[in-house]
C-alpha cells in the first residue's frame, strides 16, 4: 500500500492549459463509481481520513501552492511534500493510507476527485497526518 503522486505534464497551448491523466491511474479505479470537485480556501485542510476499501485519485489544479499530507497505514509515520501550483498533480490514494490536503496560499485551492466505490461515511475514518 503506498501512496503515488504524479506531476502531469502540460500538454497545453496557446489557449491554455491541458492535462491527461494517466491510463493507470484510471486503472486501478476500475470504475469510476464517485467523482466530486472541491475547492479548499486558504490555509484550510481537506482529508484527515482514510478510506477503508476504497480506491481515490485526487487531480489538484494548478496555479495554488499546496502540501499533501499521509501516511501509509497505522501505526507508519506522517510524510508529507510541498507543491509550488506550477502544475497540475495527481495523487493516488490506496485503502488504508490517510491523506490531506492543505492549501498553503492565499487564493483558492480546487480539487478533482474520482473514487472506485460511493461515498458511504461508515467506511472513512478519521486519522490526522496535520
Amino acid at each position: 500500500m503506498k501512496m503515488q503522486i504524479s506531476e502531469l505534464k502540460n500538454s497545453g497551448d496557446d489557449r491554455g492549459l491541458s492535462f491527461t491523466l494517466p491510463r493507470s491511474a484510471l486503472d486501478v479505479l476500475g470504475n469510476v463509481a464517485d467523482m466530486h470537485l472541491a475547492s479548499t480556501g486558504p490555509t484550510a485542510v481537506r482529508g484527515n481520513h482514510y478510506h477503508v476499501s476504497k480506491h481515490e485519485i485526487i487531480l489538484v489544479l494548478p496555479g495554488t501552492a499546496w502540501s499533501l499530507h499521509w501516511d501509509e497505514g497505522e501505526g507508519l509515520p506522517a510524510q508529507h511534500r510541498n507543491f509550488s501550483g506550477g502544475s497540475a498533480v495527481l495523487v493516488q490514494v490506496f485503502p488504508g493510507c490517510s491523506h490531506a490536503v492543505r492549501n498553503e496560499d492565499s487564493a483558492v485551492l480546487w480539487l478533482l476527485t474520482c473514487s472506485s466505490e460511493t461515498y458511504d461515511p461508515s467506511k472513512v475514518v478519521a486519522r490526522k497526518v496535520v
